[in-house]
């Protein structure tokens, strides 16, 4: 399926597995570069990882708590940054 996503960035929160992990990698195949989330660093730099092998996309791990003003903050200020890297690089 094309949804046009190449060169998107999508941020997903609850990446680490579940529900999240499966979407993280459907839009990593379609080209979307990914930022996924999650409280669990071990988990979440492991399913980074596994995203990757799977799809041979750019996945980005951020560390974020989504009941935390601060963290969703970051999140998506990490995103917003990487995502600027991806249109001017």
């Amino acid at each position: 399926m094309q949804l046009g996503l190449q060169g998107k960035v999508a941020l997903i929160t609850g990446g680490s597995k579940g529900i999240g992990l499966a979407t993280a990698i459907s839009l990593s195949r379609e080209g979307a570069k990914v930022v996924i989330c999650a409280r669990n660093e071990d988990q979440l730099q492991e399913a980074a990882v596994h995203i990757g092998n799977l799809t041979e996309g750019e996945v980005l791990a951020v560390q974020a708590d989504v009941t935390s003003e601060a963290d969703c903050k970051r999140a998506v200020e990490q995103a917003v940054e990487r995502s600027a890297l991806y249109i001017f690089s």
